[in-house]
């Protein structure tokens, strides 16, 4: 297998973990951690098409894995705050048993 299809395949696997994950977990941190997996196998997708890519010193690569750490970084603050304030006042972090959205 040649680098750039050993690094797909990763990104496909770490993805898939990610994906199951999120659709078979409960609790709102693991499926944070879910995200952040498929988050990273982006990343690594972006790393191997650059690094592979026609023209590798452009950077290009690097800068869309720079921008997409802070947007994940953003995103873990904003939903871990979510899940403790959800915490604070339902006393669970279990998706299933929190229905104050609902109309």
């Amino acid at each position: 297998m040649t680098p750039l299809s050993s690094c797909l395949m990763l990104s496909a696997l770490l993805f898939s973990v990610g994906f199951a994950g999120v659709l078979m977990r409960r609790n709102a941190i693991l499926i944070l951690i879910g995200i952040e997996l498929m988050l990273n196998a982006a990343n690594l997708n972006f790393i191997a098409f650059w690094r592979y890519g026609s023209a590798p010193e452009a950077l290009t690569g690097v800068m869309f894995v720079i921008f997409s750490i802070g947007v994940a970084a953003a995103e873990a603050a904003v939903g871990l705050a979510l899940i403790i304030s959800i915490y604070r006042h339902r006393k669970t972090t279990q998706i299933d048993r929190i229905n104050s959205m609902r109309g």
